[in-house]
């Protein structure tokens, strides 16, 4: 984090985060049905699915009003791309304008920085002046990211089989990481700094994959014996660790509560291992925890969320 962000980030933190309602920092939580915020999911084929699986794992923590609002899907795609679909096609240019999301989650590829994240910001505030918007930081599609020219795949640095993975040393795929995060907080803070407030947080899920790719390799992960039995081809799409080790970052980020001991009704986790989900959970929790621009410590949201607008009460 370059020390221009330190300086507006610290200051969020330290005066918010004394008046944080203090809970159990790993526990399961329990909240009033108003928290229950109304979302729309728009991104890639990293990050849609947590469209549907957030409702589960909310109700599994109590929350009576969350609320799907919609979700738009490209695959592979830049938030400018959405942006750029037809107005008869862009449904969340529409729920936006109709004032009808509290919080917008995007997932930008690999051509970063996006210039359409302040565009749909902007759309939504317009809307609603309490808007959030939680952008996701993906893991790295082939392992490899080339931050000199990132439209190309360097076919040198890229793996082209799955079961490469098993091999790979993850200090590459963390130098890529850094990379493409480092480009993603600039601009975030940028965006931020000009409206006066953390309008957009960050979802670090490309830390937690390779925290959870860094616990398979030690061989300290329930039911996963290999970095290739988390996703499903060399692009990476994930299979259900991955996934739902991203809807919990997710929820983690959205409503300020640890994730674990949430029994978000995932069988495919148990049959992999009983223990498996909850260790997922605590990844990440840590994780999310652990980054200043997530918006989210141990106590709770460094800064108030949003609630419903304008049919609520002001912000608490």
């Amino acid at each position: 984090m370059s020390m221009n962000q330190s300086a507006w980030i610290a200051p969020l933190i330290v005066a918010c985060a004394i008046a944080a309602p203090a809970r159990a920092a790993d526990g399961p939580s329990r909240v009033a049905p108003e928290d229950g915020l109304r979302v729309f999911v728009m991104g890639h084929s990293f990050h849609i699915f947590v469209a549907d699986r957030l409702t589960p794992l909310a109700r599994a923590a109590g929350i009576t009003g969350h609320e799907l609002v919609g979700r738009q899907m490209i695959g592979g795609s830049s938030v400018r791309q959405h942006w750029n679909l037809p107005d008869a096609e862009n449904k969340a240019k529409a729920s936006l304008v109709a004032g009808d999301v509290d919080v917008l989650t995007m997932s930008p590829n690999w051509l970063v920085p996006d210039d359409a994240i302040p565009l749909f910001t902007d759309l939504g505030l317009e809307h609603n002046p309490e808007l959030r918007v939680l952008l996701q930081i993906s893991w790295m599609g082939f392992d490899h990211w080339e931050p000199s020219d990132p439209k190309l795949w360097n076919p040198a640095k890229k793996i082209h089989h799955n079961e490469e993975r098993d091999a790979r040393t993850l200090d590459s795929l963390r130098a890529a990481s850094a990379g493409i995060t480092a480009v993603i907080e600039r601009q975030v803070a940028d965006i931020n700094r000009a409206r006066g407030r953390a309008v957009i947080r960050i979802v670090p899920v490309t830390d937690a994959v390779i925290r959870l790719r860094e616990r398979v390799a030690a061989g300290d992960m329930p039911g996963i014996a290999r970095q290739s039995d988390l996703f499903t081809d060399p692009i990476g799409h994930g299979k259900a660790p991955v996934i739902a080790l991203v809807t919990y970052c997710t929820f983690a980020c959205l409503y300020g509560r640890s994730p674990v001991g949430l029994d978000d009704g995932d069988r495919q986790l148990d049959e992999i291992h009983p223990d498996l989900r909850r260790e997922l959970q605590q990844i990440a929790w840590d994780v999310v925890t652990a980054s200043p621009m997530s918006g989210v410590t141990k106590a709770g949201f460094v800064d108030l969320p949003p609630q419903r607008h304008p049919t609520t009460s002001p912000l608490r």
